[in-house]
């Protein structure tokens, strides 16, 4: 990246904190809208979210809560989510927001690991996941159904009456939280082993939205949002929490994410980041209604893509549209793309983000050529999301980009991707308070992710240290690589290779059971469970159709040579992903051990 883009950034966030920025949105932009939420016509203002949390932080400094306490919220995406992080942000105080998905023990962990000073969770009810150490905090806040217990609106009592007795102190204590200390933490997802208290900084949060704003420069101040992730997800603090913040823009929350498609035609956002399912649910969604159109609008659609990822693979390879190809493209998108985004909610969009997980080649060439570009990034917890990024003008499809500007990338001897910069966090909490590093002494970060570099700086991820498969010959292979070519198939949600010391791969593929339904009435099937669906022979001949193609891009070692078709699907809950859908693939081989020695036997 350009350097003297990298010390434009750098001077630009220089300084800067989360309060300082919301007292200039308050006091300079207060009028323009901040928070809403879907279905709801209340929108708070900048300068009346920022007095609710004014009147909650002395309500939480009133309970004891001070510079570098720890406090852990379980919520919903709600407004008051928002709030009481950014008042205990307000006290120099750490808010972590964590995953409700997690178990009761997971739960436990992060209560003794955290140090938290205060646990605020949405209703009472939330309390008895908890109970095994709720002793352990000075105070339990409930938002809402309270009961006997410490109520949000008590809070906001004792933040008011304390407010009223010493209106200076609020504005003296933000002023002295610096950048240099932690905005949040939040906790890793924990594939394997703990989970780890990732401390992000302010001068991190908000260096990442200034190198958003200017590798995205297109993206307009004060634009609409939706926020959708949970706010335990890096993704979602950044974009929906610190990056509005920065460019005073406007979010919308969606409490219910079965709700999302309805929320993207009703924002029609401008810039939007899914991860891969997101995507993949939509293609899949477009395909299912073309195939139910009337012969000529397919056909329409059909010569429509054709020019549009004509154009897109042109741009892609950083060459012109010739004029002639720009002006077809122009008249059909207008007449025959557009109105199918404007459904999608997309036809505003001017930047499309993917990462979290690996997505299909294949779903990012279909929704280009629907005049969507989805553009991957790739990061961590650790680097406040994204480290690399494709950019509007420049990306390479199949890559996570290149390296955000000032920041670095190194690939180890064993292909480890290494980086270091602002982006990298201040460390892990330690259970007694301390902080551990997460870099060498030369500030580099080893990330676990392995890849390639190209001669641009392009960088692709290939798989993850831990876990490439080393098959009984002794040949490494990328489950990854796997996984995704079968994943690009719109009935399979999830795909796991297996074949550590065996002698050949299997997989173990779950069915995605909003798309199957669909797939099995346009095509007369009977309807049924998802298990019946499973076992159906018109569904394992679609299963061994896109295994024999995934098979087609693959070295014979890599090849799948059979697999299980799962009769359930798997969720955070059932334990096989986690938070951010990452598959848990020890809890995986362990749990279907008998299915996986059946591969090898039958």
């Amino acid at each position: 990246m350009d350097s003297s883009l990298a010390q434009r950034c750098a001077d630009t966030a220089h300084g800067l904190t989360i309060p300082a920025l919301l007292h200039r949105n308050a006091t300079e932009l207060g009028d323009l809208p901040a928070l809403s939420v879907l279905g709801s016509d209340r929108t708070r203002t900048w300068r009346e979210l920022r007095d609710e949390i004014a009147v909650i932080s002395r309500g939480l400094a009133d309970l004891g809560l001070g510079s570098g306490d720890r406090m852990l919220i379980m919520m919903s995406s709600r407004p008051e989510h928002w709030l009481v992080d950014l008042a205990a942000v307000h006290l120099g105080a750490v808010p972590s927001t964590v995953y409700a998905t997690l178990s009761d023990d997971q739960l436990a962990y992060l209560a003794r690991h955290s140090g938290a000073e205060i646990l605020i969770v949405e209703r009472t009810a939330d309390l008895a996941r908890w109970e095994q150490v709720l002793d352990r905090f000075r105070h339990v806040v409930v938002v809402e159904d309270a009961g006997d217990r410490l109520s949000l609106d008590q809070v906001v009592a004792r933040g008011t009456a304390a407010l009223e007795a010493d209106p200076g102190a609020f504005e003296k204590t933000w002023r002295e939280v610096r950048p240099e200390q932690p905005v949040t933490m939040l906790y890793t997802s924990g594939t394997t082993g703990d989970p780890k208290g990732v401390l992000l900084t302010h001068g991190n949060v908000i260096y990442q939205a200034v190198v958003l704003e200017a590798v995205v420069p297109d993206v307009p101040d004060h634009a609409a949002s939706l926020a959708y992730l949970p706010l335990a997800h890096i993704a979602e603090r950044v974009l929906g929490v610190y990056n509005p913040i920065y460019r005073t823009g406007h979010v919308t929350i969606c409490p219910d994410p079965a709700q999302l498609l309805a929320g993207l035609a009703r924002i029609r956002p401008v810039s939007f980041f899914g991860v891969p399912r997101i995507w993949e649910k939509m293609v899949a969604g477009v395909q299912a209604q073309l195939a139910g159109a009337e012969p000529q609008v397919r056909a329409a659609v059909d010569m429509a893509r054709e020019v549009a990822l004509e154009a897109y693979k042109l741009r892609g390879a950083d060459q012109e549209v010739p004029p002639e190809l720009a002006a077809k493209l122009a008249a059909l998108d207008e007449k025959v793309l557009k109105p199918l985004r404007a459904r999608l909610g997309m036809d505003n969009m001017l930047w499309a983000g993917s990462g979290a997980a690996p997505i299909p080649v294949e779903v990012l060439l279909y929704l280009a050529s629907l005049g969507i570009d989805v553009l991957e990034v790739w990061g961590m917890t650790e680097t406040t999301g994204t480290a690399t990024i494709n950019t509007p003008s420049k990306f390479r499809t199949g890559t996570v980009g290149r390296i955000n500007a000032g920041m670095e990338l190194k690939l180890a001897e064993d292909g480890e991707i290494l980086v270091r910069g602002p982006l990298v966090c201040a460390g892990y909490l330690r259970a007694d308070g301390g902080i551990d590093p997460v870099t060498d002494a030369d500030g580099w970060l080893a990330t676990g992710d392995v890849g390639t570099l190209d001669d641009e700086g392009f960088l692709t991820i290939t798989d993850r240290k831990k876990e490439l498969i080393i098959n009984s010959s002794g040949k490494n292979i990328s489950p990854a690589q796997i996984e995704n070519l079968l994943r690009a198939h719109p009935l399979i949600a999830q795909a796991v290779a297996i074949g550590d010391r065996r002698p050949y791969v299997t997989a173990l593929i779950v069915l995605d059971e909003e798309v199957l339904p669909l797939w099995a009435r346009s095509r007369g099937l009977a309807g049924g469970t998802t298990a019946e669906l499973a076992a159906d022979p018109a569904v394992l001949a679609e299963i061994t159709t896109a295994v024999d193609l995934a098979n087609t891009k693959l070295a014979r070692p890599e090849q799948v040579k059979t697999f299980r078709i799962l009769p359930n699907g798997w969720t955070p809950e059932t334990g096989e992903l986690t938070p951010t859908l990452k598959l848990r693939r020890r809890v995986i081989t362990d749990r279907y051990s008998g299915e996986i020695d059946q591969l090898y036997t039958a």
